[in-house]
């Protein structure tokens, strides 16, 4: 067993950053029918820096009767306003003036992104710049979106199925990638039609605000979108409310159980976005250092804490001890600091509790019987932060709790497998179905094996997603797609309309 020797110092923050003040105007306030309204109790949340374990902001927690308030503001616009009935065109410039908004603030949201939950500023401010282009994406759909198709009827003159949108929409983003996630569903939503209370999540509710400033900035219409951050207990309230038509959730697939098995009670609408523990099957023609290069650098993104981390690495047996060192000394020169330091590759975790558990999850899996290779404790030199070391098991069973429970943090475990075949069973062998990754020079190889892994999307040769695309998963990994056409699809029900003559404005059919 290695141990990772390039962090015995640790890196100098950029100390201006964390001069800069908290760059929202109204933390203390939830974003309401247009207007910033303070809340019904003193509850706050404090927000704090996981680099540092000192206290960056403090922000309003919502109680029911909060949220009870944003769910009716959301119910007027969509049932007495002209929102949900405008040209699909119009909203588009709505998103549009959102985009433009959020590229003016991307600094702010940057900064707020970092000192939240400990991502690196050089991938945050990167990261960010590019979430406007979600809302442009789907402004862009409205101009050959079939909205309307037209029919011949059985009987009548006039048939068409009319594309509308669901209702009011409860958002609710996990804090990981809060501001991406919230474009996910907000931009599609508004496209439709459909009016958003977007519930941010306590432990990152930065951008959520910085999105409502822009909305109030812009003055998008009253009640469209409303912001208001809460615990679970209060976001349950959400999901319940019987005037909420859809429920849009990125998160733990224990709270997605849970959203599913409430929505079902009412029949609400539901898109899940869950957990992963993704494969990556490296097949023997695949040289084993470009392979380790890739995956370690890989799950240094968000450092580790991302839901299609590519985590279970399945090698054939007669490489795995090779391709296991590999990898382990690929993973351990990740250079661990201080978020705002350039030179930094792997941050602290978001909090307390996930550190917690990303070493309780160490422990399970030196328990277990599993070999640890690289990593395994908090890093030398850091007496603050968040911070865990790169970690890297060899021999891992596939049954075991770090091959089956997803982490949620930079923990890599490499499985042997006996041929591509056993590769492909170890591959299907979870409760998940999120992401996956197949290397080898051979493409059509890749796309034979490809189709055969039961995940919503399959890389080649690296970690692959784009959500122009779609991204979801099979089995308990979700429930739909976000992001691409259709993404847009559960803000919309379908209508049916069969008329006896042609209104105006329509030509028959030839």
């Amino acid at each position: 067993m290695s141990s990772p020797t390039p962090h015995d110092t640790p890196s100098t923050a950029a100390p201006d950053f964390r001069d800069l003040p908290v760059p929202l105007r109204h933390p203390d306030r939830f974003f309401v029918d247009g207007r910033w309204v303070r809340p019904a109790s003193s509850a706050t949340f404090d927000i704090v820096d996981p680099a540092t374990e000192e206290s960056y902001y403090r922000t309003a927690m919502a109680d029911a009767d909060d949220m009870s308030g944003a769910v009716s503001a959301a119910r007027r616009a969509f049932d007495h306003t002209d929102w949900p009935l405008l040209p699909p065109s119009e909203r588009a410039e709505w998103l549009r003036r959102i985009a433009d908004g959020l590229r003016r603030r991307s600094a702010d949201a940057s900064l707020l992104w970092t000192r939240q939950i400990g991502v690196l500023h050089s991938m945050s401010s990167a990261s960010i710049e590019r979430v406007g282009s979600h809302y442009d994406f789907y402004a862009d759909m409205a101009e050959d979106f079939p909205f309307e198709v037209r029919h011949q009827p059985i009987q009548g003159a006039f048939g068409a199925v009319t594309r509308e949108a669901v209702g009011v929409v409860g958002a609710i983003v996990a804090w990981n990638t809060p501001m991406s996630l919230a474009a996910y569903k907000v931009a599609p939503a508004l496209l439709a039609g459909c009016t958003v209370v977007l519930k941010a999540p306590p432990e990152a509710p930065g951008e959520a605000y910085v999105l409502a400033e822009v909305a109030e900035e812009i003055r998008l219409p009253a009640g469209v979108l409303n912001v208001i951050t809460a615990g679970r207990e209060v976001s349950e309230v959400l999901v319940r409310d019987p005037r909420v038509d859809k429920i849009a959730f990125t998160g733990s697939s224990a709270a997605g159980r849970r959203i599913a098995s409430l929505c079902g009670e009412r029949m609400a609408r539901y898109t899940l976005e869950l957990g992963g523990k993704s494969p990556a099957i490296v097949l023997d023609d695949y040289d084993i250092e470009d392979a380790a290069r890739s995956l370690a650098a890989a799950e240094c993104v968000l450092n580790g804490q991302v839901c299609s981390s590519l985590t279970r690495i399945i090698v054939t047996r007669h490489r795995h001890d090779e391709f296991a060192e590999a990898l382990g000394a690929a993973f351990a020169e990740a250079r661990i600091g201080d978020p705002f330091d350039p030179a930094a590759q792997l941050g602290p975790l978001a909090m307390e509790r996930q550190r917690d558990r990303v070493e309780e999850f160490i422990a399970k899996g030196t328990a277990e019987g599993a070999r640890l290779v690289t990593g395994g404790r908090r890093p030398s030199g850091f007496e603050r932060g968040f911070y865990i070391e790169p970690t890297v098991f060899a021999g891992v069973d596939n049954g075991s709790t770090i091959a089956q429970e997803e982490i949620f943090g930079p923990v890599l475990s490499v499985i042997p497998a006996d041929s591509e075949e056993h590769a492909v069973v170890l591959a299907n062998e979870t409760v998940f179905g999120l992401n996956a990754s197949v290397f080898t020079n051979d493409t059509d190889r890749a796309l034979h094996v490809a189709r055969r892994l039961r995940t919503g999307t399959v890389g080649h040769n690296g970690y692959r997603t784009d959500p122009r695309m779609g991204f979801g998963g099979f089995k308990q990994s979700g429930v739909g797609r976000e992001g691409g056409r259709d993404g847009l699809l559960p803000y919309l029900e379908s209508k049916s309309l069969l008329l006896d003559a042609l209104p105006t404005g329509y030509e028959p059919l030839g």
